[in-house]
Parts: structure tokens; sequence; C-alpha cells
């Protein structure tokens, strides 16, 4: 496969950043949407997949290009799968990564660690072009635990409270490299490769 350009339906700098090492070595060329001067849509879908084909339409409509959209979030099994789709948001329609995970700790409060279970979900959609009629569609899923307080000084989002049980660390504690290995964007990443096999993107 030639290198082809593939736009990266999101604003998120970590996501971004994250994409550019799994998708490189891939011989893609990754520009992030706003290269394009591409504006967010409204995510009015209800599921994972659903925002995710909103985005990925939206960034491929605005750049002429192949479009790759992520819609991942944690989902917490206390909680009835909260903050899921609104992770970004948990706390608040303007919300940053501290105020989401300080709201998620809140209501986890005292709760013991085995009703603290968690998955991050990722779901990807790649089109290959706007009109594509059947969009490239992957998921990925990275179960754990939910500290009581923050553990480590990277990664993004609720990286800091989630906890890999085989490693025994937070997934903020991870190097980037690991990370990617076990995380669940790195196994929607591989599932999507794995479909991207003889086909042209």
């Amino acid at each position: 496969m030639g290198k082809k350009t593939l736009v990266i339906a999101s604003g998120n700098r970590g996501k971004l950043d994250e994409f550019r090492q799994m998708l490189a070595p891939k011989g893609f060329d990754v520009r992030a949407q706003s290269d394009y001067g591409v504006e967010p849509p409204p995510e009015t879908g209800r599921t994972f997949v659903e925002n995710a084909l909103i985005k990925a339409r939206n960034a491929a409509q605005a750049s002429g290009s192949a479009a790759l959209a992520d819609d991942s979030g944690l989902v917490v099994h206390a909680l009835d799968g909260r903050p899921g789709i609104h992770s970004a948001r948990f706390a608040g329609e303007h919300a940053d990564d501290d105020s989401n995970i300080d709201k998620l700790l809140c209501e986890l409060e005292d709760m013991p660690e085995e009703r603290r279970g968690a998955c991050f979900y990722c779901c990807l959609v790649l089109l290959r072009h706007l009109e594509d009629p059947a969009p490239l569609i992957a998921i990925g899923r990275w179960h754990g635990y939910i500290l009581e307080a923050r553990r480590g000084q990277g990664g993004f989002g609720y990286d800091s409270v989630f906890v890999d049980p085989d490693m025994g660390v937070s997934a903020a504690e991870l190097a980037a490299v690991e990370k990617n290995r076990l995380s669940h964007r790195g196994k929607a990443l591989q599932a999507l490769y794995q479909q991207l096999d003889d086909q042209e993107v």
C-alpha cells in the first residue's frame, strides 16, 4: 500500500499523538482534521459506533480524504456503563480531565475494589471516501478497574485512575509503546489492520 493521507477526526492531542505513533509505520500520512479547518460535528449518536460514523463523515466531507474517527470512553460497570459516550464531558460540557476524574472518584467513593471494574472501549470507523458504502468498523476493549486516587504522570483522560490488572500499574504509568500495545485503541487498530489486508484506503 502506498502512502495515503488519512485524516484523523479528532481534536484531542493525546489521541492524535497515539494515532501517529501507531499508523505512521503502516505507511499512512496521518493528518489532524484541524489541518483542513474541520470543525467537530455535534455528537448526537447514542452509541460509540454512531458517533464515530458522524465524525468520520464530517472529516471526509471537509477534507476530501480518507478519514478515521475514533469514539471511545470509559465504561464503569457499577455505574451502569457511565460515563460511556459522555466520558469527555462527564463533569459538564466544558469539563477537563481533572474534573472528570474528580466526579468519577466521587461517585465510586468507598466502593470496594471488586466493584470498581471498568473497561476502556474504542470504536474506530474508517471511511475510504465520503460515499464509502461499507466503512471499516473495528472495536477494542481494555479491561481493568478504577483506583481510589490518581497514579502516574503520563497519558490523558482517565489514564491515571485506570489499572491494568495484569500489569499492576495505571495506564498513566505505562510507556507509550506498552500502552499502545495494551490499550483499547491499540486493539481496535489491530482489528482494523486485519480488515485492511488486500484493500486500498
